[in-house]
């Protein structure tokens, strides 16, 4: 399966709508460096993605995900 964009990887769009959601919910938590961490290590994530894909590589791209 080949992808023209990254937006089109179902992962990146589930990361997504995770990053949303932790937002929304954690948005009132009062320990702000918790909440700061976990935000993100979610945002994280969906980064790690886009970043692998940009680098065309197959290898490089598993090691992105890897991460």
């Amino acid at each position: 399966m080949s992808f023209c964009k990254f937006e089109e990887i179902i992962a990146w769009q589930k990361s997504r709508t995770l990053v949303l959601e932790c937002y929304e919910i954690f948005r009132s938590v009062k320990d702000y460096s918790f909440r700061n961490q976990l935000l993100r290590a979610v945002v994280s994530v969906m980064n790690n993605i886009a970043e692998g894909f940009e680098r065309k590589g197959e290898k490089q791209f598993r090691h992105f995900l890897y991460i």
